[in-house]
């Protein structure tokens, strides 16, 4: 046999980003919902980073950890493509059919589940709505990496990413306790 009938070889580039693929999945597909509402638009995004997450690891040099590499590329990709969707329409917020398909099948009552699947909506509403640098950071935050890596993909100082962190965490605290009293009818937010 002559070989020109054999598929080629895994490069380092393919074994990389197999690897990146199994164990960033679920995040990249995390990040897609941070940055996207509408299905249709988070499965391109999702194809968009893997093509830009393979496509990185032809020129990764090792200076950071492959991890924290495919969480720049990722996060670059998303602030690209928020800039362009936002030129071409607006955002929108999700359907509640789309929330209640999103619910958590393990909760055996419906209630909670309608509960926690508003909460997280609302949530995920407010992270969209910071502006793509701070989104980044909570993104990240919430994937569970630590302020240097964070830092690194954000090109800050492990510091800058603490005090942004904090300050970040009490608006968000405030705009869901600000909500609330809304929803619960507290006269003086109306």
């Amino acid at each position: 046999m002559d070989g020109a009938n054999q598929p080629p070889s895994r490069t380092l580039q393919d074994e990389r980003y197999a690897r990146a693929a199994a164990s960033l999945g679920a995040a990249l597909e995390r990040l897609a919902r941070a940055y996207e509402a509408d299905a249709d638009q988070r499965r391109d995004l999702l194809q968009d980073i893997h093509l830009a997450v393979w496509r990185s690891f032809a020129r990764y040099d090792g200076r950071c950890s492959e991890r924290t590499w495919v969480y720049r590329v990722a996060h670059n990709v998303a602030i690209s493509h928020g800039q362009k969707r936002r030129r071409s329409r607006p955002d929108k917020l999700l359907t509640l059919d789309e929330l209640a398909v999103r619910g958590d099948p393990t909760q055996p009552d419906p209630e909670a589940r309608a509960a926690d699947s508003h909460a997280l909506a609302r949530l995920t509403a407010l992270i969209r709505a910071l502006v793509p640098p701070d989104r980044q950071i909570v993104m990240l935050y919430l994937e569970g990496l630590e302020a240097k890596a964070v830092a690194e993909v954000c090109g800050l100082s492990p510091g800058a990413v603490a005090t942004k962190l904090h300050r970040l965490k009490a608006v968000l605290a405030s705009r869901i306790n600000q909500a609330n009293r809304f929803n619960q009818g507290d006269p003086d937010e109306r």
